[in-house]
């Protein structure tokens, strides 16, 4: 069997999504949905079905119908949180809302969740009714995610557990939902699959971990985002309900959140500032690597052989040190 280190699947993918053509008309519908794609980004998620199917079989084309339909899903939260948060920038680009309008990036973003459907609908047919059924329930608890997400901007109560389950909902269910599919593709044990699903919740909840504090201690060069942005929206991030938790930092964090007419960057550095004083950038580093942890233990759970896993292994260190 072929096993496929982690570039030669992105580069599979990669073509795999140019190919993705959108015929129909209006041509309006379907452009930000082909200007989004394009914009390519990391492709984490589909990788991460394949990956998971190779550690059985090697006829990727079998599983690639499942790649599709996470990425071109991912991409559709993507327009509609970047509407929501008002966003500039995507991927060191215009956010479709700011290329196009609002209107442009809520009803292609609906589009695309049905077009990740119609990829989803050429899967196998004796094990597409699972597949579904488990793409179905990710989709719900990430717009489950979403939500809570929203709710937390006007709550100042919010608690570490709360937020931990709200990116557990948001972000790391869909990494765990491709791991599995790709390996229910392939045949795999009930245990493998939910190992491999276990091991895409760990290293979700240290991935989102990770992007909270890239969003204020990233470089703007690699990070592909505005640097502060969850700042400025007053998201309640790990960094930031650990500072509200501070009696001091409460105080000085309180008349930010009320102000609507500010110098941003003068917003981004008083945060970052009380960021600093509490240590919360090494404390945050030490929760993702607990989490790094658990996702490798339950990735040794999975029953093939170490050198066939090693592409996993590789892709949760490599998401420990990654810049962007």
């Amino acid at each position: 069997m072929r096993q496929y280190n982690f570039n030669e699947i992105l580069e599979i993918l990669n073509k795999q999504i140019e190919n993705i053509e959108f015929n129909e008309k209006p041509q309006s519908l379907f452009e930000p949905i082909s200007y989004i794609l394009a914009l390519g980004g990391k492709r984490v998620r589909p990788a991460l079905a394949l990956m998971a199917y190779n550690l059985y079989k090697d006829n990727l084309a079998e599983v690639q119908p499942i790649a599709a339909a996470i990425e071109i899903f991912h991409n559709f939260t993507l327009l509609h949180d970047d509407l929501m948060d008002r966003a500039d920038m995507r991927r060191g680009k215009d956010a479709v809302h700011i290329k196009w309008n609002d209107n442009a990036a809520i009803l292609s973003g609906d589009e695309m969740l049905i077009e990740a459907y119609k990829e989803l609908a050429k899967t196998r047919k004796d094990v597409l009714s699972p597949v579904l059924d488990l793409f179905s329930k990710t989709a719900t608890e990430v717009c489950c995610g979403q939500q809570y997400d929203m709710e937390f901007e006007k709550r100042m109560d919010v608690t570490v557990d709360e937020y931990l389950e709200m990116i557990r909902l948001k972000t790391a269910v869909l990494l765990g939902c491709a791991l599995k599919e790709g390996a229910m593709i392939a045949g795999a044990s009930d245990q493998d699959a939910d190992a491999l699903y276990d091991f895409g919740i760990n290293i979700g909840l240290a991935f989102q971990l990770k992007d909270d504090l890239l969003d204020v201690y990233g470089d703007p060069a690699t990070f592909g985002k505005k640097i502060g942005g969850d700042i400025l929206c007053n998201k309640k991030t790990y960094l930031f309900i650990n500072a509200l938790q501070d009696e001091e930092s409460y105080k000085k964090l309180t008349p930010w959140l009320e102000k609507t007419d500010f110098a941003e960057a003068e917003k981004i550095k008083a945060v970052t500032e009380i960021y600093n004083q509490l240590n919360l950038k090494e404390k945050s580093e030490k929760l993702i690597q607990e989490y790094y942890k658990k996702g490798v233990s339950s990735l040794n759970k999975v029953s093939v052989g170490e050198e066939q896993k090693a592409e996993l292994y590789k892709f949760a260190e490599n998401l420990m040190f990654r810049n962007s």
